[in-house]
């Protein structure tokens, strides 16, 4: 069983920078792929961005060039570096941990709030 925990989440203005932070139970990286995604009032959850097996990074289409993930294998934690903060990314962020067939992990979820 996996377990992942989020933080990191808060309250900031437009512009502003967040980091959000993703801490597995176990090492997972060799075998499974990791995401963020977020899902905002009344919207369905949406991809952010993913790291694959492979070290290769995808990010969605409305926070490229702003968002970036990355990983630290010795931590086992999973960031999400989130620039330029507009209200539109205001939601609950999830951390996925997942790979072929039928498993998949989702942590709790981090609120970013992104107001004047």
């Amino acid at each position: 069983q996996v377990q992942l925990v989020e933080s990191g989440g808060g309250l900031v203005q437009p512009g502003e920078s967040l980091r959000l932070s993703c801490a597995a139970s176990t090492n997972i990286f060799r075998t499974y792929a990791m995401g963020w995604y977020r899902q905002a009032p009344g919207k369905e959850r949406e991809l952010v961005a993913t790291f694959t097996l492979g070290g290769s990074t995808n990010y969605g289409d409305s926070v490229k060039g702003r968002f970036t993930i990355s990983r630290d294998t010795a931590r086992n934690t999973v960031y999400l570096q989130m620039n330029s903060l507009k209200p539109e990314d205001t939601a609950v962020y999830y951390c996925r941990a997942y790979r072929t067939g039928p498993y998949a992990y989702w942590g709790q979820g981090t609120q970013v709030t992104v107001s004047s």
